[in-house]
């Protein structure tokens, strides 16, 4: 037993990093380019108001653009469909939250408005930006 020579081996315990710096960079690129994309609904500039906020109910969401498209629920519609699509949540207490950019015209609002009455939703929330206060 003399005759063997034992080996004494090292271990190492160094934790390679390389891998973990091309995982992160990867995620990093994958975040950036996704982050964009997340944004979600249609592009309007609201109003500036005082108000207090809407309890959670059924919502419908309208949205009247600056070029005077009207989406409901994301979904592009004209003012010839809108009855017949609101007619659907007549039965339901749903709220309908109306976006208005601040550049459509009045009458556009108002016509969207007289269609929302019409169909028997009686609940109507308009949405603003929070007015600063100074």
């Amino acid at each position: 037993m003399a005759g063997l020579i034992q080996k004494r081996r090292s271990t190492i315990a160094e934790i390679n990093v390389i891998p973990l710096v091309d995982i992160v960079l990867v995620l990093l690129i994958i975040f950036m380019i996704t982050a964009p994309l997340l944004k979600e609904g249609i592009d309007v500039n609201l109003p500036k108001a005082k108000g207090k906020a809407i309890e959670e109910t059924e919502k419908i969401n309208i949205v009247i653009t600056k070029e005077g498209k009207i989406f409901v629920n994301d979904r592009l519609t004209n003012i010839e469909t809108l009855p017949t699509i609101l007619s659907t949540y007549k039965d339901t207490q749903a709220t309908v939250l109306l976006k208005a950019d601040k550049d459509v015209s009045y009458g556009v609002v108002v016509e969207v408005m007289g269609e929302i009455k019409a169909s028997g939703i009686e609940r109507i929330g308009m949405i603003t930006e929070p007015k600063e206060i100074r």
